[in-house]
């Protein structure tokens, strides 16, 4: 499976966890929620800046918001 959409999908459980909706992650992160939607779907590759903006939204480190994630 794609990076992206296991990054996305990884996302989207992490909200899930949270009880959060795209627009509270958004604005929790301070990440546009289109963008945001763009990421849970695959379709945009994250820089590190962004991820670490969804990992302290969430309060986990970057290993944290990556675990799971093969790129094989």
């Amino acid at each position: 499976m794609d990076i992206k959409i296991q990054f996305g999908m990884r996302i989207k459980y992490l909200r899930g966890l949270k009880g959060w909706s795209q627009e509270e992650l958004a604005l929790n992160s301070g990440i546009n929620k289109n963008y945001i939607s763009d990421l849970e779907r695959g379709r945009r590759n994250p820089t590190l800046v962004v991820m670490e903006k969804i990992a302290i939204a969430f309060g986990i480190s970057l290993g944290e918001l990556t675990k799971g994630i093969a790129s094989f």
